[in-house]
């Protein structure tokens, strides 16, 4: 079975990639151990986050590494036995996210987050999914007077220097928007560009029938037995192409390791728990709360509770002490009803430690292009990075630059 290019992960990085290189006469393989959207594609928040033009960074202010430090926080949580491996990467990170640094980062993120709805919208309707998307943007809630104003400032900076869009809300105006939230909060951010997703798996999974319509190929395999110039085993038999890419999210260093890359890739596990909903209640948005470290957010399931980020190695055992802690205060914020999954689900995110993805060819070797690295914002980049990658494979105008984000920038 001989095809153009083989994209390895049916993630919505994957999937994506597939649809364009499909879209512009590429014949594509589109190869996964499980069905589309069953990794880290199915477990986040929903958000398709236009206003995120920068990247999460680290802590940098003593107050709050000390506080992380004690290990009890609600919204950072690691394990003490991965520190050593982890050390490396998290100073990188840390100094990638000095002011300026960060800043330089942003104004380059900023490309790619800016096509981040068009694009989700434009895919959405051509495969007939646009009953999965939410035009009504996402919810910050404030508890406490230091926090409004600290997260004012921060929006107003971008607005001013990026145009994102936003609507700050009284606490007036926030429960005629959510009027079953608890009472005593104090105002909102509402974050009016974005897009939020019903169901993330269907999202993915739609965005793959069309690829299929398109004469696509979706194959379950072993993307462990790639080999040059460029094949790889399936159910159905082995798979040859020209070209393939490598879009397997926190698994993707596993693959480019084979070919010589050693890149700084870690993760940030995550996890969810869904639960049931009083029909006498309703939550029409995401809401986040910032000062207790958590989101809730209305899915198909029900309303998915997700949490903050574990640091720790992306095969260790589960331990989800965050969603225990945060499960009573969200219960508090809105009525959740009993638990709908027998267990909590974990992901990992993939990270870089300069904050942004890696999209492009890799040097020395022919026809081994990269997608992954995109943190907490894959859902969000997905199809703008499906189109990028797209244009580069095919010799096309790009959306936007791609330099920034070649793997040339770490030392290989």
């Amino acid at each position: 079975m001989k095809f153009d290019a083989i994209v390895l992960g049916a993630g919505i990085v994957g999937v994506s990639v597939a649809v364009h290189l499909q879209r512009r006469g590429r014949t594509v393989a589109l190869v996964d151990r499980k069905l589309p959207g069953s990794e880290t594609s199915f477990g986040n928040a929903g958000l398709i986050q236009r206003e995120g033009v920068y990247p999460y960074a680290f802590p940098r202010s003593a107050r709050k590494l000390l506080l992380y430090a004690r290990n009890r926080g609600a919204d950072v949580r690691y394990h003490a036995s991965a520190m050593p491996k982890l050390a490396p990467f998290l100073m990188r990170y840390w100094w990638h996210s000095q002011r300026q640094r960060h800043a330089d980062i942003a104004r380059v993120y900023a490309t790619l987050i800016e096509h981040s709805v068009s694009e989700h919208r434009a895919l959405a309707e051509v495969a007939g999914a646009t009953g999965l998307l939410r035009r009504n943007g996402w919810i910050k809630i404030f508890r406490t007077p230091a926090m409004r104003d600290q997260e004012l400032r921060t929006i107003e900076q971008w607005h001013r220097e990026f145009g994102v869009s936003y609507e700050a809300l009284d606490a007036a105006g926030l429960y005629a928007l959510e009027p079953h939230l608890a009472s005593g909060l104090i105002g909102a951010l509402r974050y009016t560009d974005a897009d939020s997703v019903s169901d993330p798996q269907a999202l993915v999974r739609a965005y793959a029938r069309y690829f299929e319509s398109l004469g696509g190929r979706v194959f379950v395999g072993d993307a462990d037995t790639l080999a040059p110039q460029w094949h790889v085993n399936t159910r159905e038999g082995p798979v040859k192409a020209r070209s393939v890419v490598v879009a397997m999210g926190p698994w993707s260093d596993r693959i480019s390791s084979i070919f010589g890359y050693n890149l700084p890739l870690a993760v940030k596990r995550g996890y969810h728990m869904h639960y049931a909903s009083d029909p006498c209640t309703q939550l029409s948005h995401p809401v986040l709360d910032a000062e207790s470290g958590f989101m809730i957010t209305p899915m198909a399931r029900g309303i998915r509770l997700t949490t903050g980020v574990e640091l720790g190695l992306r095969d260790s055992a589960k331990t989800p002490v965050q969603l225990a802690a945060v499960e009573p205060v969200a219960r508090k914020l809105f009525p959740l009803g009993p638990r709908l999954d027998d267990e909590p689900w974990m992901g990992c995110r993939p990270c870089t430690p300069d904050m942004l993805p890696i999209i492009g060819p890799a040097p020395r070797r022919s026809g081994l292009w990269f997608a992954f690295g995109h943190a907490h914002h894959g859902l969000t980049l997905g199809p703008v990075t499906g189109r990028l990658l797209a244009e580069m494979m095919t010799g096309e105008e790009t959306i936007c630059d791609p330099t920034p984000f070649g793997v040339e920038r770490f030392a290989l």
